[in-house]
């Protein structure tokens, strides 16, 4: 395909051959104390650290977490993790999604990625849920940050970080055909992996189709529709010193009426590592993703990014370990609207971000680790942004870490905060841009305390405070409607999860968020932006439980409850979800599973207006997995 072409001389232009990929992990409530000392993340610091020791509120969802839970898609694979708020909006493949409050459907302060290329999209500052989907058998883990990252992932990763790491291709060898149909989902998918000279290699392809919705009065949303995906990975080297080329193609529609919506991109990423003399590394990626989303007689979007940075690792200096390095994107953006009420002036972009960063990891004692880091980031709107941050972690016994962290991220302007004009010719007396619009702000502080005491038990809770500053308002001025930074708010609460294994073959997990929220708008300022628009509809708490029983050799019962509160403005009722899958492992390579989903209900709503939201139903999904080795 051409934009294949495309990304493929963009990439070897800028690398000549690996990565290190992530070994997979299973389960953590199965591992042993030393066990758990071993898992590493590396959404953190940049680098492979043990998530025992690791100073932040992450929550990792391993390949047998997806696997048992019989999810379908990543959104849906998100909801395994207690410290994310995920709502399906408008129609099935739409989701808000955030950590700490800020939620809507363009929620803008989450940052996320695949295997560390952005997916975010410049438009808007968040994620198009729609055009995400990868083949889940090659997830190796999801990595869910609740926070600020910005030190080490740049502007917009304010609330949290999401990075879907995949599986090296060499854990990927043979076949494996997955098929489902339920009364919502059907989908189907394969995978072959072989070997290479020095390494290995996987394509797959699939396919998803979702069925319309249905409001609370029983008629059709009107908004089914399919997304194939198909896509490659190859792995050369080692563990410290190789190469890692992947890439992946999409196409959707959905059938919304009265306006489709048709995507449609692909795209090409290289990493090379090498292990330096002394104990230094080096590390640089660099990737092209190109989409194009054409929703009929509203917007069209058409948008080229290419991404290049590098990262070095100094030989240790004492105790000293020195991380620095720097990223250029450059990204060509061309929106318009059709109907020819508004327009982006100007409507093709040259969007340009780069960034210098440094973070120093001082071990003050062989218990006590201080991690120091400032990241200074530009782009086409702001002057540069420093983002700089201060963790401390303190290893209180064997098994038990506390830490605390101090952190400024910003949420950097979009297009559609600074070039968006109504009418389409001057004077613009309905919206006017923001042609003083600057980014968000957000400082951080935060507490956690980690431990698994017995080889049974593991815990995590985290108390935060976030003072929000800067924040997105609309006036009304005699050029019309201008975005401004006339707000600032507060959030604070606590997020705690654990682990407890009864019995060899019985697992709970359990998760509890509560937060509290207040905004608040600049003396003499009023603001044009719904109560949504301006600080997100969040709920102020939500539970989760899980219970994963292995009933013999060959059976699995997996029970996922979740309760979310009510959502205040546009206000959505609490509700309480109820899903089961029963796996049978027919034979080594043979799989069949049956899941249930919303059975407390026959359907609920999630976010919205009563008017418009689709209520989620209650569904079943059956599917079969044949794999060969």
């Amino acid at each position: 395909m051409k934009h294949f072409a495309r990304a493929a001389l963009a990439c070897a232009a800028a690398l000549a051959c690996p990565a290190r990929a992530n070994d997979q992990v299973a389960g953590l409530a199965d591992l042993t104390l030393e066990q758990l000392s071993n898992i590493v993340v590396s959404s953190v610091s940049r680098h492979e650290q043990p998530l025992l020791r690791t100073p932040a509120s992450v929550y990792v969802i391993t390949a047998e977490d997806i696997r048992r839970s019989g999810a379908t898609s990543i959104p849906e694979a998100l909801r395994l993790a207690p410290n994310l708020h995920v709502a399906r909006v408008a129609d099935p493949t739409q989701y808000a999604i955030s950590a700490r409050g800020a939620n809507n459907a363009a929620a803008n302060k989450l940052l996320t990625m695949i295997d560390g290329r952005t997916i975010y999209t410049p438009f808007f500052s968040g994620t198009w849920w729609d055009a995400q989907d990868l083949m889940l058998e090659d997830v190796d883990r999801i990595e869910v940050i609740s926070g600020p990252g910005s030190t080490e992932w740049g502007a917009n990763a304010v609330n949290g970080v999401i990075n879907v790491i995949t599986k090296r291709a060499a854990d990927t060898q043979g076949a494996l055909i997955s098929a489902g149909a339920g009364n919502t989902t059907q989908s189907g998918g394969f995978r072959y992996g072989g070997a290479l000279e020095d390494g290995a290699y996987r394509v797959y392809g699939k396919t998803l189709r979702r069925e319309s919705t249905r409001l609370a009065s029983g008629a059709s949303s009107h908004d089914g529709g399919d997304i194939t995906t198909s896509g490659f990975r190859a792995d050369w080297g080692g563990h410290g010193d190789g190469f890692t080329l992947q890439g992946d193609a999409y196409s959707a529609g959905y059938d919304l009426t009265p306006q489709g919506r048709n995507l449609s991109g692909a795209n090409l990423l290289a990493r090379w590592n090498r292990r330096l003399d002394g104990g230094g590394a080096l590390q640089v990626q660099a990737y092209y993703d190109y989409t194009d989303r054409d929703h009929v007689s509203l917007l069209t979007d058409r948008l080229d990014t290419f991404d290049i940075e590098a990262i070095h690792t100094l030989a240790p200096l004492g105790r000293h370990r020195v991380q620095w390095g720097g990223g250029i994107r450059r990204s060509h953006d061309d929106s318009s609207i059709p109907v020819g009420t508004a327009v982006f002036l100007p409507n093709v972009a040259l969007l340009t971000r780069n960034n210098v960063f440094v973070q120093d990891e001082i071990a003050l004692r062989p218990d006590v680790s201080l991690t120091l880091g400032a990241k200074v980031e530009s782009n086409n709107y702001t002057k540069p942004e420093g983002l700089p941050t201060a963790r401390i972690g303190w290893a209180v016994a064997p098994g038990h870490f506390l830490w605390a962290a101090a952190s400024r991220a910003v949420r950097a302007p979009t297009r559609l905060e600074k070039d968006l004009y109504a009418p389409v010719n001057p004077p613009f007396t309905i919206f006017a841009g923001g042609p003083n619009y600057r980014s968000e702000v957000s400082k951080d502080y935060e507490i956690g305390y980690r431990s698994q005491p017995t080889s049974a038990l593991s815990y995590s809770a985290t108390l935060f405070y976030q003072r929000l500053e800067s924040l997105r308002t609309q006036v009304l001025t005699p050029a019309g409607a201008v975005f401004t930074n006339d707000a600032q708010g507060r959030t604070h609460g606590i997020e705690a999860w654990g682990s407890w294994r009864l019995r060899p073959w019985w697992q709970l997990s359990a998760g509890i968020t509560h937060m509290t929220k207040s905004v608040s708008i600049n003396p003499g300022v009023v603001n044009l932006l719904t109560p949504d628009a301006l600080s997100g509809n969040d709920p102020n708490g939500w539970v989760t439980f899980r219970s994963s029983m292995d009933l013999g050799a060959n059976l699995e019962l997996d029970v996922m409850a979740r309760h979310v509160n009510a959502l205040p403005s546009p206000s959505v009722p609490a509700y309480t979800a109820l899903d089961a899958r029963l796996g049978w492992k027919v034979r080594r390579d043979a799989q069949i599973s049956l899941t249930l989903q919303n059975l407390t209900d026959p359907g609920h709503p999630e976010f919205g207006l009563p008017a418009t939201r689709p209520e989620v139903p209650r569904s079943v999904f059956v599917s079969v997995r044949l794999t060969t080795n």
